[in-house]
């Protein structure tokens, strides 16, 4: 798993979240379904770094290659 990917059972509710903080990769991938580009997230999330953007899209990538038998 990527390490810029966190899951804590405690926060949010166990939803894989960007280095331990509060933002949850569906957050950052609704954000941008809405529209909102990368610059402005970051601007809004001074927290979030660039590189945590591959990392989201990595994770999503893997989670929805996963096939329910």
């Amino acid at each position: 798993m990527n390490e810029r990917i966190t899951i804590e059972p405690g926060k949010r509710s166990g939803q894989p979240c960007i280095r331990g903080l509060r933002i949850t990769v569906w957050d950052v991938l609704g954000w941008l379904a809405a529209g909102v580009d990368e610059e402005t997230i970051l601007a809004d999330y001074p927290e979030l770094e660039a590189a945590d953007f591959r990392a989201i899209f990595d994770y999503a990538s893997r989670v929805g290659r996963r096939v329910a038998l």
